[in-house]
């Protein structure tokens, strides 16, 4: 029995406690709202609960230790002509056989057999978690009908077991957080046990790869970072030259000059293209536009590569423009219409309007907007690798290949490699730079919106 159908059965269990708490608070208080503690509803949440909360702890913990628990069986049981050594092999092999019917080497009857013993295992462990989940939430149940009574603060409880909820969902957010910047500053320090840290942030040569092993002819590796951020800020830059005036000067048309219908149409459509997969991005940059701008470039006599920096950045500029539209769009509309009316009495027009009002009341909005669109643009990859290429050149020219931070990081992780090396240590380290870079455009927004919010509120 799958692991939803056992979730859906503890819901089907929930609402059911919910309408007996409800009928059993109002049957112990004669039918009458009056005289309750809690509404009664907060007595359908306080039984629901007791039946949820046992249930899908206990669904969750055989999850958890259902997988060690079958695996250790399963290995008690293996031949002894099968070495020891080899023994986490043939239980890869029998997750792969029983889950995907295929393996890459031969199937024997040993195999067959441990892969056969396995579903069984799985099969009973289902319906024992399932008769387990069922079992405590009608135990649950029972205890929380025997427990209300009209006196019982079921209010409260509740509030309190949402709160508890709130504060664990918000703990696990921290301290994901936290997880993710100590294994970036883990694995970048070993980088830099290994690199210099100065030749790192102020290299110019961007080169990593390095010999694997001892006996392996292989280049010594150049970890200068310069031409990664150099290329990274230029696409960056092209990308916000697109989309800042176009998202902003479209988020003051829909929410100042365009009338109801037309603004119901407009800013959906706008919105669709943040719906576009990032690879359709790129394949319209590397087919259309990319050769679109070399033959501009050769009609002004200019030397543009097949992959460029102006291709790419133009692209995500096009991609962005929602993210700054519709998010400008909304703050302007939230302006209260109480300044408007004040700035057109003291015979202002709608341009000197937006201008002096508007926009630098919506500010901290649009800010806002800005950096979530700046920090979209340095986090895309596809639309970089088929537009710009994965050459590392320092330049500033937007008509030469280029490559970016994320670029590098998805290229030099791609297929089998050894994490003890700097060639695949140093994107932890570009990926600890792209946070901090991230975290000082965060400080800079807040202050923004902290200084115009209270001189506008």
């Amino acid at each position: 029995m799958p692991s939803y159908i056992v979730i859906a059965t503890i819901l089907v269990l929930s609402v059911i406690g919910y309408y007996m708490g409800r009928s059993t608070a109002l049957g112990r208080n004669g039918g009458k709202t009056r005289g309750l503690h809690s509404l009664p509803g907060y007595y359908g949440y306080y039984m629901a609960l007791w039946c949820a909360v046992p249930a899908l702890l206990l669904a969750l913990l055989w999850l958890i230790f259902e997988g060690g628990i079958i695996d250790g069986i399963l290995r008690a049981g293996i031949p002894a002509d099968i070495p020891v050594e080899r023994h986490s092999l043939f239980m890869t092999d029998v997750h792969n056989l029983a889950l995907n019917g295929t393996i890459a080497g031969e199937v024997t009857d040993t195999l067959r057999a441990a892969a056969d013993r396995y579903l069984q295992l799985m099969d009973y462990s289902s319906i024992a978690m399932a008769i387990g989940a069922l079992g405590i939430g009608i135990i649950g149940l029972a205890f929380a009908q025997s427990r209300i009574t009209p006196l019982l603060r079921a209010r409260p409880r509740v509030e309190q077991a949402v709160m508890i909820t709130l504060m664990v969902a918000s703990t696990i957010a921290v301290l994901t957080t936290v997880g993710i910047i100590l294994s970036l500053m883990f694995e970048s320090a070993l980088f830099f046990e290994k690199v210099s840290f100065t030749e790192f942030l102020f290299g110019i040569q961007w080169s990593p790869q390095t010999a694997m092993r001892a006996d392996q002819v292989g280049s010594t590796g150049a970890f200068g970072a310069v031409p990664l951020f150099t290329g990274t800020l230029l696409i960056t830059m092209i990308a916000m030259a697109v989309a800042a005036p176009i998202g902003l000067m479209s988020a003051i048309y829909m929410s100042e000059y365009a009338d109801r219908r037309v603004r119901s149409v407009l800013k959906p459509v706008l919105e669709v293209l943040a719906g576009i997969p990032t690879v359709v991005y790129g394949f319209f940059a590397a087919l259309t536009v990319a050769p679109f701008v070399r033959q501009l470039g050769q009609m002004a006599g200019l030397d543009v590569a097949s992959e460029s920096a102006l291709a790419a950045g133009v692209v995500m500029g096009v991609m962005i423009v929602p993210f700054v539209s519709s998010l400008s769009d909304d703050v302007m509309t939230a302006v209260p219409q109480a300044m408007r009316d004040g700035s057109y009495g003291l015979g202002a027009t709608k341009s000197e309007t937006i201008k002096r009002v508007i926009i630098p009341a919506a500010l901290p909005g649009i800010v806002g907007a800005l950096m979530l669109a700046i920090s979209r643009a340095i986090g895309e990859t596809m639309i970089v690798v088929m537009a710009a290429g994965l050459s590392a050149n320092l330049t500033a020219n937007p008509f030469e290949a280029v490559t970016t931070v994320t670029v590098q990081i998805a290229t030099l992780l791609v297929g089998d490699q050894e994490f003890d090396s700097p060639k695949t240590l140093a994107t932890f380290a570009l990926g600890l730079v792209l946070f901090v870079v991230t975290l000082c455009l965060n400080i800079v927004a807040l202050r923004i919106v902290r200084k115009y919010r209270e001189q506008y509120e």
